[in-house]
């Protein structure tokens, strides 16, 4: 069977405690030399007996850089949890000053809106019922404000539309003009192509028992002249001393 699991108490007997010392500062010295030589891992170890002797060991032996460089760790740990505790307690108090004030914009928007009123004096209902007095007042200020401005707004868009028409109302009146002035046009130079010069018929003249026409025929009074015969025209020349 194996041995027991040994109980770590203070040993009463002082040469047992004496021996078990140095054997235990022997071998702790031992192991602090063989994880600073395997883990390259820079060491520094000190012991006090119970007499105040000192017992110590450093890598290299530089017990004074490695104690600075344990001050200036710490040094700056300390500084950083004395920063977080300031924060902590920093943010705590910051907590409680916007949960306070929630509480007061809460109350005081419950008292706006006619709740909870119960625990107000006459004074703090005088007040509440002036900052309602005002804040309609603003409110009616801004309400007559945005109600002008929509006002001037709709009277600009109303001069716009009304230009906008004139203008509209001027265009059309001018192509009526032009439509008016076209079909006058086309009217005149229809009724010019359409003008045909028909001849009138002319009397009919008898001498010595034979008739003569007069004719028209868009050619000279020479070569209208015809021979006479019976029932036949006269010439265009007697026509003109018969009329």
């Amino acid at each position: 069977m194996g041995r027991g699991r040994l109980q770590l108490k203070r040993i009463e007997n002082k040469i047992n405690r004496q021996v078990t010392f140095s054997k235990r500062r022997a071998g702790l010295l031992k192991k602090a030399h063989e994880i600073s030589v395997l883990c390259d891992a820079e060491v520094a170890l000190i012991v006090f007996s119970a007499k105040g002797k000192l017992f110590e060991y450093s890598t290299d032996s530089c017990m004074e850089r490695i104690l600075e460089r344990y001050e200036r760790y710490s040094s700056a740990e300390r500084q950083v949890l004395a920063s977080e505790t300031e924060s902590t307690v920093s943010w705590t108090l910051e907590h409680a000053k916007v949960k306070a004030r929630l509480e007061v914009l809460q109350r005081n928007h419950r008292h706006f809106m006619g709740e909870d009123l119960g625990s107000l004096s006459l004074k703090d209902l005088q007040n509440l019922e002036q900052q309602l007095d005002s804040a309609l007042t603003r409110i009616r200020s801004r309400k007559n404000q945005l109600m002008h401005e929509s006002i001037l707004l709709l009277q600009k868009k109303d001069r716009a539309l009304q230009e906008q028409n004139n203008l509209l109302r001027k265009k059309v009146k001018e192509k009526e003009k032009a439509l008016a002035q076209q079909a006058q046009w086309e009217q005149r130079d229809h009724a010019l192509d359409s003008l045909v010069i028909r001849p009138h018929n002319l009397p009919s003249l008898d001498i010595n028992g034979c008739s003569y026409q007069a004719r028209h025929d868009g050619h000279d009074d020479g070569e209208n002249l015809t021979q006479p015969r019976a029932g036949t025209l006269l010439p265009p020349w007697m026509l003109r001393h018969l009329s």
